[in-house]
Parts: C-alpha cells; sequence; structure tokens
C-alpha cells in the first residue's frame, strides 16, 4: 500500500477566479514530488486543534513541515528583528502542534526550510532571525522568491549523508533566517560561513530538517 504523508500548508489571502479571499495554499512542487516518490498525500491546513491534530496525525505514515515565512520569534521568546515577518500565530502553532505528535508517535518526519526551523523551537531551540545583519558570509537568499545555490556539508554516517549518498552536495536555498540553537536535536550539516543545514535526532529512525528545498530541484 502507497505510505500515506500529510504535509502542512499555508494559510493566507489568495485570489483566484472570482475569489479574493483567505485561503490554505500550497506550491504543487511539494506534492508532486511526494507523489512522484510513490506517496498518497493530504495537505494538512493551520488550524489548530491539539486534539485534532493528533486524530490527523495518528493517521499518517510520515509528515513533512514545508517551507514558508517566518516563524514568530514569540514561540522561542525573543522579539521581532525589524526583517521578521508577520507573524502566522494559527500556521505557527500547528506545525510545532503536528511536530509534537508526530514524534510521540513516532512516525517519520521530514522539515524542509521554515519546516527545519519549527523543529528546532519545538525542541528548545531559537533562531537567528537575520542572517545578513548577524555576520554570516554566505548569499543564502538575493531576494524573496529566489534560490540561490552554495555548498553544504554533512557528517559521515548521518541520515542526510546516507539518504544523499554523499558528505558533501550544492543545496538551493531561499532563506533569511537559520536555526542558532537546535535544541533537542543534532546539527549534521552546515554551510561553509557555519549555518545550520540539517538537523536529525539520532535516537529517531528518521527525523530530518533540511534547510534547502529538495523540492525545488531537478534531481528530486
Amino acid at each position: 500500500m502507497r505510505p500515506v504523508i500529510g504535509i502542512s500548508c499555508y494559510g493566507e489571502k489568495a485570489a483566484w477566479g472570482a475569489w479574493d479571499i483567505d485561503a490554505v495554499v500550497l506550491q504543487r512542487a511539494y506534492v508532486e514530488a511526494l507523489e512522484s516518490s510513490g506517496a498518497a498525500v493530504v495537505v494538512i491546513p493551520p488550524v489548530w486543534d491539539e486534539e485534532g491534530l493528533d486524530a490527523i496525525v495518528a493517521r499518517l505514515d510520515g509528515l513533512v513541515l514545508a517551507g514558508g515565512a517566518d516563524i514568530g520569534p514569540a514561540n522561542y521568546g525573543h522579539q521581532p528583528h525589524e526583517t521578521s515577518d508577520r507573524p502566522r500565530i494559527d500556521r505557527d502553532q500547528t506545525e510545532i502542534g503536528l511536530y509534537r505528535a508526530a514524534r510521540n508517535r513516532g512516525i517519520p518526519v521530514l522539515g524542509i526550510c521554515r519546516g527545519m526551523q519549527v523543529m528546532a523551537v519545538a525542541s528548545g531551540g531559537h533562531l537567528v532571525q537575520d542572517l545578513p545583519s548577524a555576520g554570516y558570509g554566505l548569499v543564502h537568499r538575493e531576494r524573496p522568491g529566489t534560490f540561490t545555490e552554495h555548498a553544504a556539508t554533512f557528517v559521515e554516517g548521518s541520515l542526510v549523508a546516507r539518504v544523499l549518498g554523499t558528505t558533501t552536495t550544492v543545496v538551493n536555498s531561499s532563506h533569511h533566517q537559520a536555526v542558532a540553537d537546535p535544541g533537542r536535536l543534532t546539527v549534521t550539516g552546515v554551510a561553509a560561513d557555519g549555518t545550520t543545514e540539517t538537523l536529525e535526532d539520532p535516537e529517531a529512525a528518521f527525523v530530518l530538517g533540511v534547510q534547502w528545498h529538495p523540492e525545488m530541484s531537478e534531481d528530486r
């Protein structure tokens, strides 16, 4: 049977046809990447209900936390930087709840970009709110909506190294924030400027966060 993979999505204002209204949306590339890997995909809207989220996760074989806007810094006890996005409070609560429910049930988790940052925050960590002003040397995003390529290096024997079959690769980044403290997770990959590129839980069979966007890679 095909594994059922849940993926989080955005609550944003969107326009189509005669409508310009609050909606739940997700780039099709995420769904296509999962389907091409043999998964049946369920999109999970950002609606906070702890009991409901656990009921959803109980029916999944795996969870993907998608990329998107910055996590509200109140979730890790910091004041917002001037460059931080408007908080998406419902999405923050939903994804932190989804991650914790998935960990409680022991199902595989993949966090992508923001999704990896959610994993860190849900595990007691915190973020660098703006890489350029914090002095990080690499360009991780020239402007919103674009991707920048740079190298990442992984710990030998780590989950990400086993999945990719290498300890060094070129990744496609589009972010201005990053993980400063991984909390209870382990950093297993970095960029040349020290930016965290992968997080893992070594006690789990598959809990992996990546700071780049594999769903937008040509070799996905």
